[in-house]
């Protein structure tokens, strides 16, 4: 069996570092390669990358920058991969010491995998507070299907030829619309406790913002994709009373928890109402 890691990413200098050190110094049974998928970088992301080469042998550096958007940079990787056997990571996370060793045997009983995310180590505490636990994100998602995150997922090649690529249209969680995708065509979402992976929130208020005004869209384009399915969507009562709540909160803006959260609520809404339209479906 050989193990393909991938990793898309764009302008990621700051983070990619890192990660790289952390794949670096994986100890694993299996052979592997990792391979870059680079979504059209301009900050020298990819004279980092170059220069791990020697610490990570196996290395590919893949131009994935004619679409804009994770989604058509992880088809690109795997397009790329010698592999039969598929892990991905994000630029801007850590892997940790085992996590290569556990996703690779875990692959070898299970055709998805789901690394565990630990989001103590990257972010301070004011953002983890905003967040909650990450064994609250194991549950079902938007009231649908238990999601998994790109950030340590696996799967195996069989598993993506009957599946399918990640959906490029979704510029946001195709990483989500895939685990759903891989429950509905029968396969189950496989947890592997000993793959952890060390998540990095956004640390601004106006990239917390971006962030969730495109998540609210995504979330629009998931359920007009995946309504047929079962997908459910809060009425329209709800986000009257969701605006009511925020109106009330204006005071929290003088703290720093409190303009973060009362502007990601804004942006998820605001989103809802942008994918709407643009979507040509009533999710608000």
């Amino acid at each position: 069996m050989t193990l393909s890691v991938i990793m898309p990413c764009h302008n990621a200098a700051e983070t990619i570092a890192a990660q790289l050190d952390a794949l670096a110094g994986q100890a694993c049974a299996a052979p592997w390669e990792l391979i870059v998928a680079d979504n059209g970088s301009s900050d020298g992301t990819r004279d980092i990358v170059e220069g791990y080469r020697s610490r990570i042998p196996a290395l590919r550096w893949i131009d994935a920058s004619a679409k804009r958007g994770p989604a058509y940079a992880r088809n690109r990787g795997v397009e790329a991969a010698r592999g039969d056997r598929f892990a991905f990571c994000d630029a801007d996370d850590e892997v940790a010491p085992g996590w290569l060793a556990a996703i690779a045997q875990a692959l070898s009983a299970h055709p998805f995998v789901v690394s565990r995310m630990d989001d103590a180590k990257l972010n301070p505490s004011w953002l983890r507070e905003i967040w909650g636990s990450p064994e609250e994100a194991l549950g079902p998602l938007f009231g649908f299907l238990p999601g998994a995150a790109a950030y340590g997922i696996g799967f195996t090649r069989e598993l993506y030829a009957r599946v399918g690529p990640f959906d490029e249209s979704l510029r946001r969680m195709s990483d989500i619309d895939y685990s759903w995708r891989v429950q509905l065509a029968g396969y189950p979402l496989a947890r592997v406790p000993d793959a952890l992976v060390y998540y990095r929130h956004r640390r601004t208020v106006t990239g917390l913002f971006r962030q969730a005004y495109a998540d609210g869209q995504a979330q629009v384009l998931l359920y007009k994709k995946h309504r047929a399915n079962g997908m459910p969507w809060p009425p329209i009562s709800a986000s009257v009373r969701g605006w009511i709540g925020m109106a009330r909160r204006l005071p929290a803006l003088r703290r720093q928890i409190g303009r973060a959260e009362w502007l990601i609520d804004a942006g998820v809404g605001l989103g809802h109402v942008r994918g709407s339209m643009r979507h040509g479906v009533l999710a608000l």
